[in-house]
Protein backbone atom coordinates (compact mmCIF):
# COMPACT_ATOMS: atom_id res chain seq x y z
CA UNK A 1 0.00 0.00 0.00
CA UNK A 2 1.27 3.46 -0.85
CA UNK A 3 1.77 6.04 1.88
CA UNK A 4 -0.97 8.69 1.75
CA UNK A 5 0.35 10.71 4.68
CA UNK A 6 1.69 14.23 4.94
CA UNK A 7 4.78 12.87 6.68
CA UNK A 8 5.77 10.84 3.62
CA UNK A 9 5.76 14.06 1.60
CA UNK A 10 7.78 15.86 4.29
CA UNK A 11 10.36 13.06 4.25
CA UNK A 12 10.76 13.44 0.49
CA UNK A 13 11.05 17.21 0.85
CA UNK A 14 13.73 16.83 3.53
CA UNK A 15 15.74 14.50 1.34
CA UNK A 16 15.52 17.05 -1.50
CA UNK A 17 16.58 19.94 0.76
CA UNK A 18 13.06 21.39 0.76
CA UNK A 19 12.42 21.05 4.51
CA UNK A 20 14.19 22.91 7.29
CA UNK A 21 13.94 21.91 10.93
CA UNK A 22 13.75 24.61 13.60
CA UNK A 23 15.16 23.05 16.77
CA UNK A 24 14.91 25.91 19.27
CA UNK A 25 11.54 26.46 21.03
CA UNK A 26 9.18 28.97 19.45
CA UNK A 27 6.05 30.67 20.73
CA UNK A 28 2.73 30.02 19.02
CA UNK A 29 1.82 33.66 19.65
CA UNK A 30 3.15 35.68 16.67
CA UNK A 31 6.67 34.18 16.67
CA UNK A 32 5.79 31.06 14.68
CA UNK A 33 3.79 33.17 12.23
CA UNK A 34 6.65 35.64 11.82
CA UNK A 35 9.06 32.80 11.04
CA UNK A 36 6.72 31.42 8.39
CA UNK A 37 6.45 34.85 6.76
CA UNK A 38 10.19 35.50 6.89
CA UNK A 39 10.91 32.06 5.46
CA UNK A 40 8.19 31.70 2.83
CA UNK A 41 10.70 32.00 -0.04
CA UNK A 42 12.63 29.01 1.29
CA UNK A 43 11.92 25.42 2.24
CA UNK A 44 9.02 24.17 4.33
CA UNK A 45 9.56 24.73 8.07
CA UNK A 46 9.18 22.07 10.75
CA UNK A 47 9.11 23.49 14.27
CA UNK A 48 10.21 20.69 16.54
CA UNK A 49 9.44 22.51 19.79
CA UNK A 50 6.47 24.83 20.33
CA UNK A 51 6.04 26.27 23.80
CA UNK A 52 3.03 25.00 25.77
CA UNK A 53 2.48 22.05 23.43
CA UNK A 54 3.90 18.58 22.93
CA UNK A 55 3.21 18.59 19.20
CA UNK A 56 5.59 19.76 16.45
CA UNK A 57 4.24 22.16 13.84
CA UNK A 58 4.89 22.27 10.09
CA UNK A 59 4.11 25.14 7.73
CA UNK A 60 4.94 26.56 4.28
CA UNK A 61 4.59 23.00 2.96
CA UNK A 62 3.11 24.05 -0.39
CA UNK A 63 4.59 27.55 -0.62
CA UNK A 64 6.03 26.90 -4.10
CA UNK A 65 4.64 25.43 -7.29
CA UNK A 66 7.70 23.16 -7.35
CA UNK A 67 6.70 21.55 -4.05
CA UNK A 68 3.07 21.27 -5.18
CA UNK A 69 4.27 19.45 -8.29
CA UNK A 70 6.60 17.18 -6.33
CA UNK A 71 3.85 16.24 -3.88
CA UNK A 72 1.64 15.19 -6.80
CA UNK A 73 4.41 13.34 -8.60
CA UNK A 74 4.47 15.65 -11.59
CA UNK A 75 6.29 18.70 -12.98
CA UNK A 76 5.39 22.35 -12.55
CA UNK A 77 4.13 22.41 -16.14
CA UNK A 78 2.09 19.29 -15.43
CA UNK A 79 0.15 20.62 -12.43
CA UNK A 80 -2.70 22.02 -14.49
CA UNK A 81 -3.36 18.89 -16.51
CA UNK A 82 -3.05 16.76 -13.37
CA UNK A 83 -5.72 18.86 -11.70
CA UNK A 84 -7.94 18.70 -14.80
CA UNK A 85 -7.65 14.93 -14.92
CA UNK A 86 -8.65 14.77 -11.26
CA UNK A 87 -11.70 16.92 -11.98
CA UNK A 88 -12.76 14.73 -14.88
CA UNK A 89 -12.20 11.28 -13.35
CA UNK A 90 -12.98 11.14 -9.60
CA UNK A 91 -12.03 8.03 -7.64
CA UNK A 92 -14.29 6.89 -4.80
CA UNK A 93 -12.62 6.52 -1.36
CA UNK A 94 -11.78 3.10 0.08
CA UNK A 95 -13.08 2.55 3.61
CA UNK A 96 -10.72 0.71 5.94
CA UNK A 97 -11.29 -0.61 9.45
CA UNK A 98 -8.54 1.34 11.20
CA UNK A 99 -6.34 4.33 10.53
CA UNK A 100 -3.30 6.00 12.04
CA UNK A 101 -5.34 9.14 12.74
CA UNK A 102 -7.25 7.23 15.43
CA UNK A 103 -4.33 5.82 17.43
CA UNK A 104 -5.04 8.25 20.29
CA UNK A 105 -8.56 9.19 21.39
CA UNK A 106 -9.38 12.19 23.61
CA UNK A 107 -12.97 12.68 24.71
CA UNK A 108 -14.28 16.21 25.38
CA UNK A 109 -10.97 17.75 24.24
CA UNK A 110 -9.62 21.11 25.29
CA UNK A 111 -8.36 22.73 22.09
CA UNK A 112 -5.54 24.30 24.10
CA UNK A 113 -3.64 20.99 23.75
CA UNK A 114 -3.07 21.90 20.09
CA UNK A 115 -0.34 24.41 19.14
CA UNK A 116 -2.74 26.72 17.30
CA UNK A 117 -0.85 29.87 16.25
CA UNK A 118 -1.96 33.44 16.82
CA UNK A 119 -0.91 34.83 13.44
CA UNK A 120 -1.49 38.57 13.16
CA UNK A 121 -1.37 41.58 15.43
CA UNK A 122 -4.96 42.81 15.15
CA UNK A 123 -6.75 39.46 15.04
CA UNK A 124 -8.54 38.54 18.23
CA UNK A 125 -7.12 35.07 18.74
CA UNK A 126 -5.40 32.03 17.26
CA UNK A 127 -6.77 30.21 14.23
CA UNK A 128 -6.79 26.67 12.87
CA UNK A 129 -5.97 27.33 9.21
CA UNK A 130 -5.13 23.94 7.64
CA UNK A 131 -8.24 22.09 8.75
CA UNK A 132 -9.98 20.29 5.87
CA UNK A 133 -13.54 19.91 7.11
CA UNK A 134 -15.65 16.87 6.26
CA UNK A 135 -19.44 17.21 6.41
CA UNK A 136 -22.41 15.43 4.91
CA UNK A 137 -25.65 16.72 3.43
CA UNK A 138 -28.42 16.25 6.02
CA UNK A 139 -30.74 15.24 3.14
CA UNK A 140 -28.55 12.43 1.84
CA UNK A 141 -25.19 10.71 1.65
CA UNK A 142 -23.37 13.39 -0.36
CA UNK A 143 -20.17 14.45 1.41
CA UNK A 144 -18.31 17.75 1.31
CA UNK A 145 -14.68 18.63 2.01
CA UNK A 146 -13.67 22.26 2.41
CA UNK A 147 -11.40 24.58 4.37
CA UNK A 148 -12.76 27.14 6.82
CA UNK A 149 -10.93 29.00 9.55
CA UNK A 150 -11.61 28.02 13.15
CA UNK A 151 -10.91 30.25 16.13
CA UNK A 152 -10.75 28.42 19.50
CA UNK A 153 -13.04 30.04 22.07
CA UNK A 154 -11.87 28.11 25.10
CA UNK A 155 -12.38 24.50 26.08
CA UNK A 156 -13.96 22.43 23.31
CA UNK A 157 -15.64 25.35 21.52
CA UNK A 158 -14.55 27.25 18.42
CA UNK A 159 -15.94 29.81 16.01
CA UNK A 160 -16.15 28.80 12.33
CA UNK A 161 -15.57 31.51 9.75
CA UNK A 162 -17.58 30.34 6.74
CA UNK A 163 -18.58 32.47 3.75
CA UNK A 164 -22.36 32.31 3.25
CA UNK A 165 -22.01 30.98 -0.31
CA UNK A 166 -19.75 28.08 0.68
CA UNK A 167 -21.17 24.58 0.65
CA UNK A 168 -20.42 24.01 4.34
CA UNK A 169 -22.62 27.01 5.15
CA UNK A 170 -25.39 25.62 2.94
CA UNK A 171 -25.26 22.28 4.76
CA UNK A 172 -25.22 24.05 8.11
CA UNK A 173 -28.31 26.05 7.14
CA UNK A 174 -30.14 22.85 6.20
CA UNK A 175 -29.40 21.39 9.62
CA UNK A 176 -30.38 24.62 11.40
CA UNK A 177 -33.69 24.70 9.50
CA UNK A 178 -34.46 21.37 11.16
CA UNK A 179 -33.42 22.77 14.51
CA UNK A 180 -30.36 20.48 14.41
CA UNK A 181 -26.61 20.78 14.45
CA UNK A 182 -24.37 19.54 11.62
CA UNK A 183 -21.80 16.84 12.42
CA UNK A 184 -18.37 17.80 11.07
CA UNK A 185 -14.82 16.44 11.27
CA UNK A 186 -11.85 18.77 11.00
CA UNK A 187 -8.88 16.88 9.55
CA UNK A 188 -5.44 18.39 10.12
CA UNK A 189 -2.14 17.28 8.62
CA UNK A 190 -3.38 15.95 5.28
CA UNK A 191 -1.56 14.80 2.18
CA UNK A 192 -1.32 17.77 -0.24
CA UNK A 193 -3.71 16.03 -2.64
CA UNK A 194 -6.43 16.26 0.02
CA UNK A 195 -5.72 19.93 0.74
CA UNK A 196 -5.77 20.85 -2.96
CA UNK A 197 -9.00 18.93 -3.52
CA UNK A 198 -10.62 20.72 -0.59
CA UNK A 199 -10.03 24.05 -2.41
CA UNK A 200 -11.71 23.01 -5.67
CA UNK A 201 -14.85 24.84 -6.77
CA UNK A 202 -17.31 21.99 -7.35
CA UNK A 203 -21.07 21.66 -7.46
CA UNK A 204 -22.81 21.02 -4.17
CA UNK A 205 -23.03 17.25 -3.78
CA UNK A 206 -19.70 16.48 -5.43
CA UNK A 207 -17.29 14.80 -2.99
CA UNK A 208 -13.88 16.46 -3.02
CA UNK A 209 -12.32 13.34 -1.47
CA UNK A 210 -13.04 11.55 -4.75
CA UNK A 211 -11.00 14.17 -6.61
CA UNK A 212 -8.26 13.84 -4.00
CA UNK A 213 -8.16 10.16 -4.92
CA UNK A 214 -7.76 11.07 -8.57
CA UNK A 215 -4.85 13.36 -7.65
CA UNK A 216 -3.25 10.52 -5.69
CA UNK A 217 -3.88 8.04 -8.47
CA UNK A 218 -5.70 5.69 -6.10
CA UNK A 219 -8.65 5.80 -3.67
CA UNK A 220 -8.15 7.83 -0.51
CA UNK A 221 -8.27 5.38 2.39
CA UNK A 222 -10.84 6.58 4.90
CA UNK A 223 -12.05 5.61 8.37
CA UNK A 224 -15.32 6.51 10.06
CA UNK A 225 -15.67 8.96 12.90
CA UNK A 226 -18.04 8.35 15.80
CA UNK A 227 -20.73 10.25 13.88
CA UNK A 228 -20.14 8.22 10.72
CA UNK A 229 -18.16 10.72 8.63
CA UNK A 230 -15.42 9.36 6.37
CA UNK A 231 -12.04 11.02 7.05
CA UNK A 232 -8.58 10.38 5.54
CA UNK A 233 -7.17 7.46 7.51
CA UNK A 234 -3.58 8.71 7.33
CA UNK A 235 -4.05 12.34 8.32
CA UNK A 236 -2.47 13.51 11.57
CA UNK A 237 -5.36 14.84 13.70
CA UNK A 238 -9.17 14.74 13.56
CA UNK A 239 -11.48 16.99 15.56
CA UNK A 240 -15.05 15.62 15.72
CA UNK A 241 -17.80 18.05 16.54
CA UNK A 242 -21.06 19.73 15.63
CA UNK A 243 -21.57 23.00 13.79
CA UNK A 244 -24.49 25.10 15.01
CA UNK A 245 -25.51 28.02 12.80
CA UNK A 246 -28.16 28.96 15.36
CA UNK A 247 -25.47 29.99 17.85
CA UNK A 248 -23.09 32.73 16.79
CA UNK A 249 -20.35 34.86 18.34
CA UNK A 250 -18.62 38.03 17.10
CA UNK A 251 -15.34 37.33 15.34
CA UNK A 252 -13.60 40.70 15.18
CA UNK A 253 -10.94 41.55 12.63
CA UNK A 254 -9.59 38.66 10.59
CA UNK A 255 -6.96 38.57 7.85
CA UNK A 256 -8.08 37.86 4.30
CA UNK A 257 -6.26 36.60 1.20
CA UNK A 258 -5.78 40.15 -0.13
CA UNK A 259 -3.56 40.89 2.85
CA UNK A 260 -5.83 43.24 4.78
CA UNK A 261 -8.26 42.78 7.65
CA UNK A 262 -12.00 42.25 7.27
CA UNK A 263 -14.78 42.30 9.83
CA UNK A 264 -17.41 39.77 8.82
CA UNK A 265 -19.46 40.15 11.97
CA UNK A 266 -20.53 36.96 13.68
CA UNK A 267 -19.52 33.36 13.08
CA UNK A 268 -21.16 30.05 13.93
CA UNK A 269 -20.10 27.98 16.94
CA UNK A 270 -18.62 24.49 16.75
CA UNK A 271 -18.47 22.24 19.81
CA UNK A 272 -16.01 19.35 19.67
CA UNK A 273 -16.67 16.20 21.64
CA UNK A 274 -13.81 14.04 20.40
CA UNK A 275 -10.24 14.35 19.19
CA UNK A 276 -8.26 11.53 17.59
CA UNK A 277 -4.69 11.63 16.35
CA UNK A 278 -1.50 9.75 15.66
CA UNK A 279 0.72 8.97 18.65
CA UNK A 280 3.41 11.24 17.18
CA UNK A 281 1.08 13.69 15.46
CA UNK A 282 2.34 16.71 13.52
CA UNK A 283 0.18 19.82 13.57
CA UNK A 284 0.00 21.57 10.19
CA UNK A 285 -0.60 25.28 9.62
CA UNK A 286 -1.14 27.43 6.55
CA UNK A 287 0.03 31.02 6.98
CA UNK A 288 -3.16 32.99 6.21
CA UNK A 289 -3.50 36.41 4.63
CA UNK A 290 -1.57 37.35 1.49
CA UNK A 291 1.11 34.73 1.91
CA UNK A 292 2.34 32.27 -0.62
CA UNK A 293 0.96 28.90 0.50
CA UNK A 294 -2.49 30.38 1.12
CA UNK A 295 -2.47 32.04 -2.31
CA UNK A 296 -1.13 29.03 -4.21
CA UNK A 297 -3.61 26.57 -2.71
CA UNK A 298 -6.49 28.75 -3.85
CA UNK A 299 -4.96 29.82 -7.14
CA UNK A 300 -4.00 26.35 -8.38
CA UNK A 301 -7.41 24.89 -7.49
CA UNK A 302 -9.43 27.78 -8.93
CA UNK A 303 -7.34 27.75 -12.11
CA UNK A 304 -8.13 24.07 -12.68
CA UNK A 305 -11.85 24.60 -12.34
CA UNK A 306 -11.73 27.67 -14.55
CA UNK A 307 -9.82 25.80 -17.25
CA UNK A 308 -12.42 23.04 -17.34
CA UNK A 309 -15.32 25.51 -17.42
CA UNK A 310 -13.79 27.86 -20.00
CA UNK A 311 -12.89 25.01 -22.37
CA UNK A 312 -16.56 24.07 -22.48
CA UNK A 313 -17.44 27.60 -23.60
CA UNK A 314 -14.32 28.46 -25.63
CA UNK A 315 -12.59 25.34 -27.00
CA UNK A 316 -9.53 27.44 -27.93
CA UNK A 317 -8.60 27.84 -24.24
CA UNK A 318 -5.23 26.17 -23.66
CA UNK A 319 -4.37 27.10 -20.08
CA UNK A 320 -5.54 29.30 -17.21
CA UNK A 321 -3.56 30.81 -14.34
CA UNK A 322 -4.83 32.45 -11.16
CA UNK A 323 -1.46 33.83 -10.02
CA UNK A 324 -0.18 35.05 -6.68
CA UNK A 325 0.03 38.63 -7.97
CA UNK A 326 -3.76 38.72 -7.94
CA UNK A 327 -3.82 37.18 -4.46
CA UNK A 328 -4.59 33.76 -5.95
CA UNK A 329 -8.24 34.77 -6.29
CA UNK A 330 -8.82 38.10 -8.06
CA UNK A 331 -6.92 37.82 -11.36
CA UNK A 332 -7.06 35.22 -14.13
CA UNK A 333 -4.82 34.88 -17.17
CA UNK A 334 -6.19 32.80 -20.05
CA UNK A 335 -4.03 31.48 -22.89
CA UNK A 336 -5.75 30.93 -26.25
CA UNK A 337 -4.46 28.77 -29.08
CA UNK A 338 -3.39 30.39 -32.34
CA UNK A 339 -6.18 30.96 -34.81
CA UNK A 340 -8.94 31.19 -32.22
CA UNK A 341 -12.24 32.41 -33.63
CA UNK A 342 -12.93 36.14 -33.53
CA UNK A 343 -14.54 37.08 -30.24
CA UNK A 344 -13.00 34.17 -28.32
CA UNK A 345 -11.10 36.52 -26.00
CA UNK A 346 -14.25 38.37 -24.96
CA UNK A 347 -16.22 35.13 -24.56
CA UNK A 348 -13.48 33.76 -22.29
CA UNK A 349 -13.56 36.92 -20.17
CA UNK A 350 -17.30 36.74 -19.54
CA UNK A 351 -17.17 32.99 -18.92
CA UNK A 352 -14.49 33.53 -16.26
CA UNK A 353 -16.51 36.23 -14.52
CA UNK A 354 -19.64 34.08 -14.62
CA UNK A 355 -17.79 31.05 -13.23
CA UNK A 356 -15.95 32.66 -10.29
CA UNK A 357 -17.36 35.82 -8.71
CA UNK A 358 -14.00 36.60 -7.11
CA UNK A 359 -12.29 37.06 -10.48
CA UNK A 360 -12.10 40.78 -11.19
CA UNK A 361 -9.43 41.11 -13.90
CA UNK A 362 -9.04 38.72 -16.85
CA UNK A 363 -6.11 38.96 -19.26
CA UNK A 364 -6.17 36.96 -22.49
CA UNK A 365 -2.80 35.98 -24.01
CA UNK A 366 -1.54 33.81 -26.84
CA UNK A 367 -0.64 30.17 -26.24
CA UNK A 368 3.12 30.86 -26.43
CA UNK A 369 2.83 32.99 -23.27
CA UNK A 370 3.06 31.18 -19.92
CA UNK A 371 0.02 32.52 -18.03
CA UNK A 372 1.75 31.83 -14.68
CA UNK A 373 4.78 33.95 -15.65
CA UNK A 374 4.10 37.56 -14.64
CA UNK A 375 6.91 38.95 -16.79
CA UNK A 376 5.63 37.22 -19.93
CA UNK A 377 2.04 38.30 -19.25
CA UNK A 378 3.07 41.90 -18.61
CA UNK A 379 5.04 41.93 -21.86
CA UNK A 380 2.02 40.60 -23.76
CA UNK A 381 -0.07 43.45 -22.35
CA UNK A 382 2.64 45.92 -23.32
CA UNK A 383 3.17 44.57 -26.83
CA UNK A 384 -0.35 43.67 -27.93
CA UNK A 385 -3.06 45.45 -25.87
CA UNK A 386 -4.18 48.89 -27.09
CA UNK A 387 -6.13 50.72 -24.37
CA UNK A 388 -8.58 52.21 -26.90
CA UNK A 389 -9.36 48.83 -28.45
CA UNK A 390 -8.56 45.92 -26.17
CA UNK A 391 -9.99 46.81 -22.75
CA UNK A 392 -13.40 45.58 -21.62
CA UNK A 393 -14.90 47.25 -18.55
CA UNK A 394 -18.03 45.82 -16.94
CA UNK A 395 -19.35 48.20 -14.28
CA UNK A 396 -21.20 46.80 -11.31
CA UNK A 397 -20.33 43.13 -11.65
CA UNK A 398 -21.19 40.74 -8.78
CA UNK A 399 -18.59 40.63 -6.02
CA UNK A 400 -17.75 38.15 -3.29
CA UNK A 401 -17.76 39.49 0.28
CA UNK A 402 -13.96 39.05 0.37
CA UNK A 403 -13.45 41.38 -2.60
CA UNK A 404 -11.37 44.30 -1.23
CA UNK A 405 -13.05 46.90 -3.51
CA UNK A 406 -16.60 45.58 -3.11
CA UNK A 407 -19.37 48.14 -2.52
CA UNK A 408 -22.84 46.76 -1.74
CA UNK A 409 -21.98 43.44 -3.38
CA UNK A 410 -20.71 44.97 -6.63
CA UNK A 411 -17.37 45.76 -8.25
CA UNK A 412 -16.30 46.72 -11.78
CA UNK A 413 -14.62 44.00 -13.86
CA UNK A 414 -11.72 44.53 -16.27
CA UNK A 415 -10.80 42.42 -19.30
CA UNK A 416 -7.56 42.90 -21.27
CA UNK A 417 -7.14 41.29 -24.68
CA UNK A 418 -3.35 40.93 -24.92
CA UNK A 419 -3.33 38.60 -27.93
CA UNK A 420 -1.70 39.45 -31.27
CA UNK A 421 -4.06 41.07 -33.79
CA UNK A 422 -3.97 40.83 -37.58
CA UNK A 423 -4.54 44.60 -37.74
CA UNK A 424 -1.31 45.29 -35.88
CA UNK A 425 2.18 45.46 -37.37
CA UNK A 426 3.26 42.32 -39.16
CA UNK A 427 6.95 43.24 -39.37
CA UNK A 428 7.59 42.67 -35.67
CA UNK A 429 9.98 39.77 -35.16
CA UNK A 430 11.81 38.72 -32.02
CA UNK A 431 15.43 39.89 -32.12
CA UNK A 432 17.63 36.91 -31.30
CA UNK A 433 20.81 35.17 -32.45
CA UNK A 434 20.30 32.38 -35.00
CA UNK A 435 18.71 29.27 -33.43
CA UNK A 436 21.75 27.10 -34.16
CA UNK A 437 24.07 29.60 -32.46
CA UNK A 438 21.78 29.73 -29.40
CA UNK A 439 21.65 25.96 -29.13
CA UNK A 440 25.43 25.70 -29.37
CA UNK A 441 25.82 28.40 -26.71
CA UNK A 442 23.47 26.61 -24.30
CA UNK A 443 25.26 23.32 -24.87
CA UNK A 444 28.65 24.94 -24.26
CA UNK A 445 27.53 26.59 -21.03
CA UNK A 446 26.03 23.32 -19.83
CA UNK A 447 29.26 21.42 -20.61
CA UNK A 448 31.44 24.00 -18.84
CA UNK A 449 29.21 23.76 -15.76
CA UNK A 450 29.81 20.03 -15.37
CA UNK A 451 32.52 18.89 -12.93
Amino acid sequence: MSDQSLRSVLAAFEEAGELRRIHDPVSARFELSALLVAGEDGPALLFESVRCSELPVVGNVLASRERIAASLGTTVDGIGERMLTALAAPVAPDEVSAGACQEVVVEQPDLAILPVPWFFEHETGPYVTAGAIVARDPDGAAANLSIARLKPLGGSRAMAGIAPNHHLAALGRKAAARDETLPIAVTIGNHPAVLLASCLYLDLGADELEHAGALLGEPVRVVRTASGLAVPAECEIVLEGRLDLRETVPEGLVSEFHGMYEDYGRGAVVTFDRLTMRRDAIYQVIEPGRHREHLLLGGVAIAAGLTAELRRVVPAVMDVAVPEGGAGRLTAVVALEAGARAGSAQRAMFAAWASVALIRTVTIVDADVDPWDHEQVEWARTAHARPDRDLVIVPGGPADRAEPLEVRGRVAKLGIDATRKDADRTDHRVATPPPAALENARRRLADEGRP
